[in-house]
């Protein structure tokens, strides 16, 4: 294979993912949510490098917090 062709089908596979994470974002705001706390949570543990725990808490979505009588469960969010 060419390697402008590689080039290519990793760039049209590149602008298929972005975009395919566009629409889950735009779409499915909960389930996107909970996918990224399933990918940070294992990689947050204890003995993993700290480059590896940055990246984590890159990927977890922010925590959202209520007033003083809010548990913190982004039912309303």
């Amino acid at each position: 294979m060419d390697a402008s062709l590689l080039l290519q089908y990793v760039i049209v596979a590149l602008a298929v993912l972005v975009s395919a994470g566009v629409v889950m974002h735009k779409q499915f705001p909960n389930a996107t949510r909970r996918l990224r706390i399933a990918v940070a949570l294992p990689l947050l543990r204890d003995g993993r490098p700290d480059w590896l725990r940055n990246l984590a808490r890159r990927i977890a979505p922010v925590g959202v917090g209520g007033g003083k009588d809010c548990g913190g469960c982004n039912g309303c969010g």
